[in-house]
């Protein structure tokens, strides 16, 4: 959920303006960042573009907070738990960004033409006149982002004294002897911090006159450097708002607190699965949703520490682990278009045990708990997926004496060979969204699918083997 919005930098086009004077005869007009942010977005809402790419399930609650922000000019903080896509809304904001912005060629501060600010800068200005060079910078150069880490620091973020540069002669004191930070560098752009109440406090004073004067200090030299920066943080609201693990003036600097959660309904994480993972293999939609259900039933359990939250990264994970069982059932048993099916799911309780932090008491009982959970989100799949239809060909096959055997290694051929034609198949594959003619791992999938549910609602009995494979049988 972490990519970044464009991660390739393409070549500006030839027509742009490669001087000052000829910028100044195209007509274009400086704008600071938070003013270009601020016309773009209006520009996006009147036009009815997608203004936050990627970003799910934030149309409603957490985006319209975003835009006003962004209206209003002010920094932002998005307050959330793990794995809520806090990132993914920082680095959507580059969108909002002109694809491509002047700078003063070689500038170390993404200087605009217009409007020079370090004393190399000023002195290429005066030198060259309407010939300074001019470069063009992509959006995708204009996002900085530091995790806020114990070890950070000071130089890191804002800069500090170059000794190279001192040793080359330059005195201290010269501001050409700074080495900038990750701040400065991104000046005319938006710079973002991932957990901000990790930083030292010490380092946390260290973003003061940015956030409010917007200028940088460093070891006692006196800088007059008018950064032009959007600043956004994330951090988690119990280290925020609770522990006093971030000093006072720099919340109050933060002009919008924002509040992001998980998604408020099952179609919203459903949808976040389909977008996020990457799929080896087919998982039908039934399957999804019982895994959708699964990771909304884990976040609201008791046995489950809510503080700590259970990230969205857990539904993705889930899905595609369960989508590699089926690719390594495709890879042992010769099958060429492997489908996952509900059985598959069996494999997340142990292999994402660690994604979920359980309270105290739960100590041991861990995979327990997960499939107790994992059962629920099935059955409950079943009673909105299957709900009314007449599944008495199943237990009546059953009831015959038949046992019908299923599990990671058994083939769908194998498993369709074992059901033969049973009356209702197609009312079930209908309800669960495998169309009219579905594959041989398809209608498997619905098969073991229904067999499961019947189950779960006690109309069959269901036994495990020490190899792993699944008997279904009647009560």
């Amino acid at each position: 959920m972490t990519q970044a919005p464009e991660t390739y930098h393409p070549d500006p086009p030839a027509d742009l303006p490669r001087t000052l004077g000829e910028l100044r005869a195209s007509g274009h007009q400086y704008r600071g960042v938070k003013q270009e942010l601020r016309e773009n977005l209006l520009a996006a809402m009147r036009s009815e573009v997608p203004r936050f790419q990627g970003v799910v399930g934030y149309q409603d609650t957490v985006l319209p907070e975003v835009e006003r922000a962004i209206l209003a000019g002010h920094d932002m903080v998005l307050l959330g738990e793990r794995g809520q896509g806090k990132t993914r809304v920082m680095r959507s904001l580059i969108w909002l960004l002109d694809e491509w912005t002047p700078v003063i060629t070689g500038s170390e501060l993404n200087e605009h033409p217009y409007h020079p600010i370090s004393p190399a800068a000023r002195r290429l200005a005066a030198q060259h006149g309407d010939q300074l060079p001019v470069s063009w910078l992509h959006r995708s150069m204009r996002y900085g982002e530091k995790l806020a880490t114990p070890d950070t620091s000071v130089g890191d973020l804002i800069g500090d004294v170059d000794p190279i540069r001192v040793a080359q002669g330059r005195t201290l004191g010269d501001p050409e002897t700074i080495h900038f930070g990750l701040v400065p560098r991104t000046n005319r752009g938006i710079f973002a911090i991932n957990e901000l109440p990790d930083l030292a406090e010490r380092i946390q004073v260290s973003l003061l006159n940015v956030l409010e004067e917007r200028d940088i200090q460093v070891r006692g030299y006196l800088l007059r450097l008018p950064l032009d920066v959007l600043l956004v943080a994330s951090a988690n609201p119990e280290d925020y708002t609770n522990r006093g693990r971030i000093i006072t003036p720099l919340k109050d600097r933060f002009g919008a607190e924002i509040r992001t959660h998980y998604p408020i309904d099952l179609e919203l994480e459903l949808n976040l699965i389909l977008q996020e993972a990457d799929l080896v293999a087919t998982v039908p939609v039934h399957v999804l949703e019982a895994l959708a259900r699964f990771t909304r039933a884990v976040r609201e359990s008791p046995a489950v520490d809510s503080r700590s939250g259970v990230s969205a990264r857990f539904a993705i994970a889930a899905a595609e682990t369960v989508a590699a069982a089926a690719l390594r059932r495709g890879g042992l048993l010769g099958e060429r278009d492997p489908v996952a099916r509900i059985g598959d799911t069996a494999s997340v309780t142990s292999t994402l045990r660690g994604k979920v932090e359980f309270e105290s008491g739960e100590e041991g009982r861990e995979t327990e708990v997960l499939a107790h959970l994992l059962r629920s989100a099935t059955a409950d799949t079943f009673r909105s997926r299957l709900a009314g239809l007449d599944l008495s060909g199943f237990t009546e096959l059953a009831a015959q004496g038949e046992i019908i055997e299923t599990g990671e290694l058994v083939g769908a051929d194998e498993l369709l060979r074992q059901v033969g034609t049973v009356p209702g198949l197609a009312k079930v594959l209908e309800r669960l969204g495998l169309g009219d003619a579905p594959t041989r791992g398809e209608a498997a999938a619905g098969v073991e699918f229904a067999l499961e549910g019947l189950y779960l609602t006690r109309r069959l009995s269901k036994d495990v083997t020490d190899d792993g494979r699944t008997i279904y049988g009647s009560n």
